[in-house]
């Protein structure tokens, strides 16, 4: 849950699961316009650098990490609300 209420599926979910650093927040970054403001982008990625890399992203470009957790292949999911 968000301080904001409860969190609601991601509108977009992006596929960096084959990407390295920095490219998952590369893609981020180009599709963040893709989601309307208070809408959830998610980012699925295998490389472990994205979950210190996607928060950071957020904190920079003020944006809340909402939080991570696993898709359904078990890769990890890293949920960003869209503030701005």
């Amino acid at each position: 849950m968000s301080p904001d209420g409860p969190v609601v599926g991601p509108a977009l979910e992006l596929d960096c699961r084959t990407m390295l650093c920095p490219m998952p927040v590369i893609e981020l970054a180009r599709h963040l316009a893709d989601v309307e403001v208070g809408q959830i982008i998610a980012v699925v990625a295998r490389d472990a650098a994205a979950r210190v890399d996607v928060p950071a992203w957020c904190r920079m470009r003020g944006h809340e990490f909402v939080g991570a957790d696993t898709a359904t292949d078990g890769a990890a999911r890293y949920l960003v609300r869209r503030l701005s």
